[in-house]
């Protein structure tokens, strides 16, 4: 018998039941099983994939944060973690580059950045056009632009980390099937039902971390969710040295006009650049459409004034992905509110990767404890039904 698990009708039934195995349900996978509790994991894709949030090769992991100073302990706690994931399978994950957000003093990726790193007493540096100009060539704000620059910030990489996470899980002893569409749960105090294609599956908890299918699988909670498309643009600059991650800040950049772009330095020569914007909602049975010539054109238009080497270098193609947004671009993560049995994990909004073995930890809590001394109150799926709801800043 599976440790944790118990008979059940021939078969062995598992403690927990994690619903898709993407970033966060990797990671939930990989606490709940690293825990000794007996773990079956379905997703009805095979992790990484291009169906999610996370693909595109990187993603911004930084501490002053501008979405809120209530970030702050979480991200914290997630570095020793990834390097710990990193220890533990041999895996490069993490590469530290110093981050630089840059905008109008009064821009959400500056004043929000330098109220997090304020709050906490984090390093950081205040930088006029000028300064950041001589520092980061690549670089060419308006006169009237500054950046919040921080050393501890940098990149990681998505996929590689997904399946690292699923292979602690698995060595861990966790069942994970992919290929398995989950179609709709039930919950009560006996424990919980999972319908599938395959048939139904048993546990005693349920974890949902279903990504873009948030919005069908939870259907009965008041979390309001929107699924929506994001590209990617790959870059090979004339000069790709001077984009080298050791040289190259990863950065976000607020304009006058309400945009947002961001960008990561070389890797295998490419460097990313795109915007933090999409262009309507998706059905994630669809998937996301590939880049339209209009749309490489406007990144360049973007990138001219800003970063005018990038904006002249060839085009070396686009990956997409999809967002899956809550009004206030806060996470969903916690109980849902009417089973304790059930834990819920949902509504990333683009800034959520970095947290990833964070949220396990907090899933993990939550199904095996009943609770979790991690701040996450933000995230209370129930908040939806209160007033005051306003979007912050975001990430990619």
């Amino acid at each position: 018998m599976v440790p944790g698990g118990e008979a059940n009708g021939g078969g062995v039934r598992p403690k927990v039941i994690v619903v898709g195995l993407g970033t966060m349900g990797a990671a939930a996978a990989w606490r709940l099983a690293s825990r000794g509790a007996s773990v079956l994991g379905l997703d009805r894709f095979a992790p990484p994939h291009g169906r999610g949030a996370h693909a595109g090769g990187t993603r911004i992991i930084r501490m002053v944060y501008m979405e809120g100073a209530d970030y702050v302990p979480l991200v914290r706690r997630a570095y020793p973690m990834w390097r710990a994931i990193e220890a533990a399978t041999g895996t490069s994950l993490l590469t530290p580059t110093s981050a630089l957000m840059l905008g109008r003093p009064g821009a959400a990726a500056v004043a929000g950045s330098a109220a997090a790193a304020h709050e906490h007493d984090l390093a950081h540096e205040l930088l006029d056009a000028a300064e950041v100009r001589r520092r980061f060539p690549a670089f060419t704000p308006a006169a009237d632009e500054v950046g919040v620059y921080e050393r501890a910030a940098g990149m990681l990489r998505p996929e590689a980390a997904i399946e690292a996470m699923l292979g602690l899980a698995r060595d861990a002893g966790a069942d994970l099937r992919t290929g398995v569409e989950v179609t709709g749960w039930r919950a009560g105090p006996d424990g919980v039902t999972v319908r599938t294609g395959e048939g139904e599956h048993r546990a005693d908890r349920l974890v949902l971390a279903p990504g873009a299918w948030a919005g069908r699988l939870l259907d009965g909670l008041d979390v309001p969710l929107r699924v929506e498309r994001r590209v990617q643009h790959y870059w090979r600059p004339a000069g790709p040295d001077a984009f080298a991650p050791d040289r190259f800040p990863v950065w976000i950049w607020d304009a006058p006009d309400g945009s947002t772009g961001y960008g990561v330095g070389a890797v295998d020569g490419a460097v990313k650049a795109a915007m933090h914007s999409g262009a309507g909602l998706v059905d994630p049975d669809l998937g996301a459409d590939p880049a339209t010539a209009v749309e490489v054109a406007a990144m360049r238009d973007w990138l001219a004034p800003r970063v005018p080497g990038l904006a002249a270098a060839g085009w070396a193609g686009a990956v997409e992905c999809l967002y899956t947004l809550t009004p206030d671009t806060h996470f969903v993560l916690g109980h849902h509110p009417g089973h304790t049995n059930v834990a819920v994990a949902c509504g990333f909004s683009g800034h959520g990767f970095k947290f990833a073995p964070v949220v396990g930890d907090v899933l993990a809590d939550l199904t095996l404890t009943g609770g979790t001394d991690a701040p996450v109150a933000l995230f209370d799926p129930r908040r939806f039904g209160r007033a005051g709801v306003t979007p912050v800043g975001a990430d990619r």
